[in-house]
């Protein structure tokens, strides 16, 4: 199957199909996100906080990790150069802040996200899909794609030299190949994961344990995923910088896991606190 790029000329205004999906995955997470609070009976409000600023943090920090890591400082000021991880960091910190604000306790604010961190990664992922992004290795799987336009394009010539990826001996150059769609892997398994993280968001352990879980669930998937991703980033031998951090992710969602499985209750706090309904009447 050969793909092309998801874009959409409005006069000046280019909208792709990443920005599209990145708009709604910020929606869907936020009302995944009111939702949950709507179910404990709390202001829903608080949702579209967390939202705009995992908007603002989230492009700040991706931003940010991409020309840090390419050191390419012009990136910050260029439509493209985004990192997830950078983002992952920048978002939380600015939903950290954010909660400090408004005064609610953290742990509270990492069990809400959990699950909406899951659904949002996963459609993000379809936005990387259709713009022909963070694909994987040549294949002969029959469900391999070819993006023509891609970044870079599949060629036999870019795959190889921007990613060292084996092509057949004898391949001209300029040959269109076919490819992993790990974009869609990576969709697959965080709806997966979304699902399995929103049936446990009853659960009898400590608040905040279900970030842990989001952490080990997102950090595997994303290990194993960069087996067959095409990177240009393999600084640790086989292993790419993604991967070292997912080993990092694991492990702090392990001890999350750990130090928070003994059950307690959220207690909301005190009436000033933005989250408490008001009384009607």
């Amino acid at each position: 199957m050969t793909l092309y790029p998801l874009i959409i000329h409005l006069g000046p205004l280019t909208i792709t199909g990443y920005g599209i999906m990145l708009m709604v995955a910020f929606l869907i997470a936020g009302w995944v996100m009111q939702l949950e609070l709507r179910r404990r009976n709390l202001r829903e409000d608080y949702a579209t906080d967390i939202v705009v600023a995992a908007v603002i943090g989230g492009i700040v920090g991706a931003k940010v990790w991409y020309a840090a890591l390419y050191h390419d400082w012009s990136a910050l000021f260029a439509r493209g150069g985004l990192v997830w991880y950078g983002g992952f960091l920048g978002g939380c910190l600015a939903v950290i802040l954010n909660g400090w604000r408004r005064r609610v306790p953290i742990r509270f604010t990492m069990e809400l996200v959990a699950p909406a961190l899951a659904v949002g990664y996963a459609l993000g992922r379809v936005g990387c899909f259709l713009v022909e992004d963070d694909y994987g290795f040549p294949t002969t799987l029959p469900w391999g794609v070819k993006f023509p336009q891609g970044t870079p394009p599949t060629t036999a010539q870019y795959l190889a030299h921007d990613f060292g990826a084996h092509v057949p001996a004898g391949t001209a150059p300029s040959t269109l190949l076919a490819v992993q769609p790990t974009q869609l892997y990576e969709v697959a398994l965080m709806l997966l994961a979304f699902w399995f993280i929103w049936r446990m968001r009853r659960h009898a352990h400590a608040a905040g344990w279900l970030f842990g879980l989001y952490l080990v669930l997102g950090g595997i998937e994303r290990f194993l995923i960069e087996f067959v991703r095409a990177k240009d980033d393999r600084f640790l031998g086989p292993f790419t910088l993604a991967q070292a951090t997912s080993v990092l992710m694991v492990l702090v969602g392990a001890y999350i896991l750990s130090r928070w499985s003994r059950p307690d209750r959220f207690t909301p706090p005190p009436a000033a606190n933005i989250l408490q309904r008001e009384s009607a009447g």
